[in-house]
């Protein structure tokens, strides 16, 4: 794609307003400026010509509501003009136009600079810079890629936002200008695609971009693995000199992250046998086998909730006749499938099935004329018993089909089953596919520790910029002869604590929690067909790697313990929809005046209160991990710690280190077999001393849209280090409806003291 310098020019000369020298223009035309509130503490930045009516460019990345009146609107300039907007402070000056925001504490915001040569200029300083959407930059051609740094702050580069299909450690690359500055600011440029340039350490430059004649061709059935114009605008959408940024104030990250949810659309509750672990299955043989695994996972009890089947023509032998295609694969499918998926769904698994996109020359585009009649052919496997899709390959469609797909998914769902959420896993995102239930995989990784490492970053930047529900192929998509027992154990222990955790890959008998216990890999899918790579390649696993009997306790203890955080996590859920929080948090979102913390890209925060230390060296026996200020609790041992510091935790290969802060609160279920499993023992709220503490248990039927009308249950449960007492009250908001039941707790505190306490709406104190 080609970036103008020159694709739009202000020109703002002093003298009279009356003078012509004082008009803005843009890209050569007069224009004007509008200014206003966004959000709580955001703006909206609109330079566009004149000639342009519409108050906004057309996207679908952001969420179409009322805004307020620009509280500044401007055609001409001759000296600054000051004016809070909102709860920001915006001050506007010429030659060349320049918007600097601070907030009520007289902390800078950003300093915009819409500069003579068409770019738009921001301040940057020493802080890491997150977000730009996910994965890293392409490894140059011939560049051992395992020996390059893991990218996560995303300074010193010039980044061409190019949308694409990419292996190695990063997977797809689906940029998005949603810019996260550690010091306390972010900037959304929703408006137009543009390239990121920070490689002055003190500005960056948005280099707007100009379609190639190239890019303006139509795809068709033919050309659409060309790159042309994938993942970019459609070509009759861009207007020249046309600019929609979105400056946040981020000095509270959370705040900044709110804003950006209701500016992009408030995510959707997933079902949540969605937030349960995933097993997807690649060359097949027939329903018996299909159904033998699903009993293979009950009688070895490891918690599952869905099974994932892939397509013929990306397998030799799939669910579906060769993709593109809706009909089942009678080679598979002995038996009538409905009776088939409804044997799955009595062992209590959901159905997943794998679709790519529709034949060009038949649909040339998804758009709302057309959304309903494309689904309708989606119909009859909903009807047979498929709960969900695995959309792959949107990289061929433009920016707006990308997430009118995540649309077509979450809308077409309910049109067929109008109260069951729907649930989709697509290769590509961007901001706005949340409030369509977006979810996203990191794409087709190569297996290594490195990449492993590399996805803890990946998702930590997709979380901040484009949604909260994201994960890994647990093990790498591409398997070589990096692919052990070990490797694959290290990833399903990151993985459970990521939105999805599902295990998927080639040789995908690998890829079950017991497969690096049997005698053979399975179908070795070397280039979609069942045969090993030539001898000798890299790309052979290690027949020594076999028969190992300790890494299927590894997958089922972490199995058992993302079931066991169930409730903590569906909270987390909520707290995505209501706060715009993701499940998966940068340090940075609660430590933002810890240095250190700003660019730490090898652990994490899981929710506000776990702090997760994926292992992602070969052989490790020890893992450094550091700990923000406060005091923290070894999740493993009780034993308490002080923060503010690096630690060095001994790792066995069952163990990964995660650390509870001191005040927190943890809600701990019975291990389920699967998300619906009824069980009798309470729920323990595992209590960790040392601060106060607070945590709203959010809870509902997990599948139905009742939630939409706040319709669930919620209970503010409080520790009070002083008094050393816990309270266990009404959390409803004040809009809500209360549906909640009698519930029983145990209450339990690190040197094993505990109580039972039966909640049943009303406060209740306990004390230790």
């Amino acid at each position: 794609m080609k970036f103008l310098y020159a694709l739009a020019v202000i020109v703002l000369l002093q003298g009279a307003t009356t003078q012509p020298t004082d008009v803005l223009t843009t890209a050569g035309q007069p224009a004007e400026l509008h200014i206003r509130a966004a959000g709580d503490r955001a703006i909206r930045v609109t330079l566009k010509p004149v000639s342009f009516e519409a108050d906004f460019p057309a996207t679908p990345a952001v969420v179409d509501r009322a805004y307020p009146e620009p509280v500044i609107s401007l055609r001409s300039l001759s000296k600054p003009l000051q004016q809070p907007v909102g709860r920001l402070r915006v001050e506007v000056s010429p030659s060349p136009l320049t918007v600097t925001v601070t907030n009520i504490a007289d902390e800078l915001v950003q300093k915009l600079v819409f500069e003579p040569d068409g770019t738009l200029t921001f301040a940057l300083d020493e802080s890491p810079v997150l977000g730009m959407g996910e994965g890293g930059p392409r490894p140059a051609r011939g560049t051992p890629w395992r020996e390059q740094p893991v990218q996560f702050d995303r300074r010193g580069a010039l980044d061409t936002m190019e949308p694409r299909w990419q292996s190695d450690m990063y997977g797809s690359r689906n940029p998005a200008a949603m810019l996260l500055g550690t010091r306390g600011w972010g900037l959304f440029v929703a408006t137009p695609w543009v390239q990121v340039d920070m490689r002055d350490p003190e500005r960056g430059t948005f280099l707007p971009w100009e379609p190639t004649e190239a890019e303006r061709a139509p795809q068709t059935q033919g050309n659409q693995q060309q790159a042309l114009g994938k993942g970019l605008p459609p070509i009759d959408q861009v207007v020249p000199g046309l600019f929609d940024v979105f400056v946040f104030d981020a000095h509270d990250p959370a705040a900044a992250l709110k804003d950006f949810s209701a500016i992009t659309g408030p995510a959707a509750m997933p079902p949540k046998w969605a937030l349960g672990y995933m097993q997807s299955h690649r060359t097949l043989e027939d329903d018996k086998q299909m159904l033998g695994i699903i009993d293979t996972f009950r009688s070895k009890r490891i918690p599952l909730d869905a099974v994932i089947y892939l397509g013929t023509g990306f397998a030799p032998r799939g669910w579906n006749t060769r993709q593109p295609s809706f009909d089942f694969n009678p080679d598979v499918f002995t038996r009538e499938p409905a009776s088939v998926l409804a044997d799955m769904h009595a062992r209590n698994v959901k159905v997943v099935v794998h679709m790519v996109p529709w034949d060009r020359d038949k649909l040339p585009t998804i758009n709302d004329s057309n959304l309903q009649s494309y689904w309708q052919e989606h119909v009859p496997l909903v009807k047979a018993g498929i709960d969900a899709f695995w959309p792959d390959e949107g990289d061929w469609f433009n920016l707006f089909e990308r997430i009118t797909r995540h649309r077509l998914y979450y809308q077409g769902s309910l049109s067929t089953t109008p109260d069951v959420r729907p649930w989709s896993l697509q290769r590509n995102g961007f901001p706005g596919i949340a409030q369509w239930g977006g979810w996203v995989w990191s794409g087709d990784t190569e297996t290594s520790w490195k990449t492993l490492e590399a996805q803890i970053a990946v998702g930590l930047n997709y979380s901040l910029s484009i949604g909260p529900y994201w994960g890994s192929d647990i093990g790498g998509f591409y398997p070589n002869n990096e692919l052990t027992g070990e490797l694959y154990a290290r990833w399903f222990q990151f993985a459970a604590f990521c939105g999805s955790f599902r295990s998927h890959g080639r040789v995908w008998h690998t890829r079950l929690p017991w497969g690096w216990g049997l005698d053979d890999f399975g179908p070795l899918e070397f280039g979609n067909n069942n045969t090993a790579p030539p001898e000798g390649d890299r790309r052979n696993l290690l027949p020594s790697e076999l028969n190992n009997p300790a890494i299927e306790p590894v997958a089922r203890k972490y199995a058992e313990l993302r079931y066991q955080l169930m409730p903590y996590t569906y909270t987390l859920a909520r707290e995505a929809r209501d706060l715009g929080l993701p499940l998966m948090r940068a340090l940075w979102l609660h430590y933002s005046d810890d240095a250190q913390a700003r660019g730490m890209s090898t652990e994490y925060l899981w929710g506000r209160d776990l702090l997760v230390a994926p292992v992602y060296t070969k052989g490790a026996t020890e893992r450094d991990v550091y700990l923000p200020a406060g005091n923290w609790y070894d999740w493993w041992t009780n034993i308490r710690v002080a923060g503010g510091r690096t630690v060095s935790r001994t790792v066995d290969l069952a163990t990964m280190p995660i650390y509870v802060r001191a005040g927190a609160i943890i809600p701990v279920d019975p291990v389920r077999q699967y998300t619906g499993e009824p069980v009798t023992e309470p729920t323990t709220l595992r209590v960790y001393p040392g601060a106060n503490g607070e945590f709203t248990l959010y809870d509902d039927d997990g599948s139905s849209q009742e939630y939409l009308a706040n319709r669930g249950s919620w209970i503010r449960i409080t520790w009070n280090e002083r008094t050393r007492q816990l309270i266990l009250e009404p959390g409803t908001p004040r809009d809500a409806t209360d549906v909640g039941s009698d519930r029983a707790f145990r209450v339990t505190l690190p040197n094993g003291r505990s109580q039972d306490v039966l909640y049943q709406g009303d406060r209740v104190v306990v004390r230790f």
